[in-house]
């Protein structure tokens, strides 16, 4: 059976090509980006897998008035297994069909909607990189979402029935925080999963595949507004500065949460917490004119081991010193907020996929935790096991994004693996 599962992928090539291209081509970006939403790539998809053979398919539409068709679509795709009683565990691969956008265009060799296909050359290790794709979102995340049907279709095609359930889930909103998306199902539609499920989310990994990851740090941002009184340069004590008083309490809050949150962690990379200002909104629009609103955000990821509630009494001292030293009030709003404790590294899916891998790519795999943050983070809160991996080149949000389709098929082979094994 194994090998015959092989073999399909294998001959997949076209198959890869027909399906990078054609998601590629409809630029599924968020309102909030830019964009119109992810509907037509949606529907692009699920015709396709229905002419493909994968036929049990529903959607889970998210509302949002800003967005084509008026709303942020979710898809998700079942392949009965010979087991789909409650007891059992069905095997979940979750990737997502939003993009960022293309960025800076001078910066593109090619156009980031069209897929280009040429020779790659050779890894640093010696090895053929084979065909390489080029275009925007095709590492991130049709990577994976092609990995997963491939490997879906492996079986269909062949009449082979997988051990468990599998759904093929694939998300809208990911990349500005779920909330139309995953969070939104586990909210609206908690019955799509069960705690006994176990689910691969192929979003992160390494060139050579060997890293599982299985903890993600706390992930908050937060948008702070500091307030005072607008006036003129030239009189500054009949002013609050409150661009002053913000730009205080972003040094503030970078040293002292540094300082406080201290802790390390081996299991990730970077090894401590990180708080980290980075969007910074206009104020006045003259150069002569004290500010009397001003507003930044922070972006922070926190080691588990610290409480975000901890985290954020702490900013509540600084705000209180720092609006007693300038005379200002500051507001704040936290725009995003995902904690989760992390996965066992001796679950079952974590030593299914190791041994699958190790199989597909022969290597050693080693778990790790990550700063960034994924579709793992909102499961993991609800009990259920997850792992994040792919064999992936990184080049996610960069200009002339790229896949290798060598990537692509051998993750495939381990996706079809977890699928047969019991």
């Amino acid at each position: 059976m194994k090998e015959k599962i092989f073999e399909f992928i294998e001959k997949s090539e076209a198959l890869v090509v027909e399906l990078e291209t054609e998601l590629c081509k409809r630029p599924a970006i968020s309102p909030a980006n830019g964009g119109e939403g992810e509907l037509d790539k949606c529907e692009f998809l699920a015709g396709w897998l229905k002419a493909h053979g994968i036929t049990q398919l529903e959607r889970y539409d998210a509302p949002y008035a800003d967005a084509k068709g008026g709303v942020r679509p979710n898809l998700i795709a079942t392949i009965p297994g010979r087991d789909d009683s409650p007891e059992s565990p069905r095997f979940l691969i979750m990737s997502h069909i939003d993009v960022v956008p293309p960025g800076e265009a001078s910066l593109w060799k090619s156009d980031p909607w069209k897929v280009e296909i040429t020779e790659s050359g050779i890894r640093s290790d010696g090895t053929s990189h084979g065909k390489k794709i080029t275009g925007r979102g095709v590492e991130d995340n049709q990577q994976g979402l092609v990995s997963s049907v491939v490997a879906a279709l492996a079986l269909v095609k062949q009449g082979i029935t997988p051990v468990h359930t599998v759904k093929l889930i694939f998300a809208s909103d990911e990349e500005n925080g779920s909330t139309y998306g995953v969070d939104w199902i586990l909210k609206n539609h908690p019955d799509v999963f069960r705690k006994n499920d176990m689910a691969i989310i192929p979003d992160s990994g390494n060139s050579a595949g060997s890293v599982i990851e299985i903890a993600e740090k706390s992930h908050v941002w937060i948008k702070f507004v500091t307030k005072g009184i607008q006036g003129h340069a030239a009189s500054p004590d009949a002013s609050r500065n409150a661009y002053l008083a913000g730009a205080d309490l972003t040094v503030k809050l970078y040293y002292r949460l540094s300082e406080k949150f201290s802790d390390r962690d081996q299991l990730f990379q970077p090894n401590y917490s990180t708080f980290q200002p980075t969007k910074k909104e206009p104020n006045v629009p003259n150069i002569n004119t004290i500010p009397g609103e001003d507003a930044f955000y922070y972006d922070m990821r926190i080691l588990p081991k610290h409480p975000v509630d901890e985290v954020i009494r702490e900013i509540d001292k600084v705000i209180a010193e720092v609006e007693e030293k300038h005379g200002v009030t500051i507001e704040y709003d936290i725009g995003q907020r995902n904690e989760s404790p992390p996965t066992a590294g001796n679950a079952p899916l974590v030593k299914l996929l190791s041994r699958n891998v190790e199989e597909v790519y022969k290597v050693k795999t080693e778990c790790v935790g990550i700063g960034g943050g994924t579709f793992a983070a909102f499961l993991r809160k609800v009990g259920i096991d997850c792992a994040v991996w792919a064999r992936i080149e990184h080049t996610a949000h960069q200009p002339n994004e790229y896949a290798l389709l060598d990537n692509i098929l051998g993750d495939a082979k381990v996706f079809a693996l977890m699928m047969i094994s019991e």
